[in-house]
């Protein structure tokens, strides 16, 4: 007897890699994996076709829909997080040099208002410096290429927040360098700041010891994506959860231990010079486990996104975590 087929699509990052390889797998299952170019490519699979049994999504883009009944259910994998202090980039000449500077401003957001890293962004600008995103005109477009606001979820936002399209046939890296938008909130490096354009510059140029200092004030490592699952395959395999849990788990393990590993050779299986000096002042910040999965280890972290969605007008009530995660999963460590 075969085993029972299950498709995963997520995006291929260390934490996944032995997902991928075929060294760690659902116990029990015939595990395809799959994944795309881009994320929004796979978050638009599982949102418009439902094609994978198991896949990574959004935040975001999980909360907007839940409301509507999405058929799946979060898991608590959250194999995509980033401090987010970096992802705030400004035209030199916008006169822009504190975060104060920003109210009033045009700012450029990828996809949709509300991305999980504008969310972030967003968020942690209004706890630690008062910033006010209502006050702010928004537009939404594509980073390198031309794109409409995401077609495949609702975008939902205050009545009073201006938020408009990118004219056609604009970008927004393009529109940073010109001085059409003043910021830019970006999950990824704009095109422009890689290829060193004097028009723009981070608004937290010395990012890093800000963010550190923003992780040991508030034990928060900022969470972008989830895992979710099928709500009929766990009516049906209520034990499904739990495997899958632990099998991200396990990669997330094994990952980890090739980087603890490797300290004995100075991280030369990586390019990157002085990688061993960061991964020991990351085993200085972080417990043992670098980047938690479960509920316990991430509460703090979770209810504050799910704080900042709803303080933003992205949900139209308070999601509590009970709300979101299967109940399944609430007592894993």
């Amino acid at each position: 007897m075969t085993d029972p087929a299950l498709t995963i699509g997520c995006f291929r990052y260390d934490t996944t890699a032995a997902l991928f390889d075929g060294s760690v797998t659902v116990d029990g299952v015939d595990v395809t994996m799959h994944t795309a170019t881009t994320l929004p490519e796979i978050f638009d699979r599982v949102i418009r076709g439902n094609e994978f049994d198991v896949a990574e999504l959004g935040l975001t883009f999980y909360l907007r829909l839940l409301e509507t009944g999405l058929p799946y259910v979060a898991l608590p994998i959250f194999p995509n997080r980033v401090f987010r202090h970096s992802c705030v980039f400004v035209n030199v000449h916008s006169g822009i040099a504190l975060p104060t500077d920003l109210a009033g401003r045009t700012i450029g957001e990828f996809g949709t208002y509300g991305q999980d890293s504008g969310v972030w962004a967003k968020g942690i600008l209004t706890d630690e410096y008062g910033f006010e995103p209502g006050k702010n005109r928004w537009v939404i477009g594509g980073l390198e290429h031309p794109s409409a606001p995401f077609d495949f979820i609702p975008h939902p936002h205050p009545a009073d927040v201006e938020v408009t399209a990118a004219p056609e046939g604009a970008t927004l890296s393009a529109m940073l360098d010109a001085g059409e938008i003043d910021a830019l909130f970006s999950a990824n490096v704009p095109q422009c700041a890689l290829d060193g354009s004097p028009n723009v510059a981070r608004l937290f140029p010395d990012f890093e010891p800000l963010e550190r200092d923003y992780h040991r004030r508030t034990g928060v490592f900022p969470i972008m994506h989830t895992v979710v699952v099928r709500r009929d395959l766990v009516g049906e395999h209520p034990d499904l959860v739990r495997e899958v849990y632990r099998a991200f788990t396990r990669a997330k393990n094994d990952a980890a231990d090739r980087y603890r590993r490797n300290r004995r050779l100075y991280e030369v299986q990586t390019m990157v010079p002085w990688m061993n000096a960061l991964v020991e002042r990351n085993d200085e910040q972080f417990d043992q486990d670098w980047w938690p999965y479960g509920i316990a280890a991430n509460r703090t972290a979770v209810e504050t996104y799910l704080r900042y969605h709803y303080e933003q007008g992205l949900s139209s009530r308070r999601w509590r975590i009970e709300d979101v995660f299967a109940p399944e999963l609430l007592d894993v460590t």
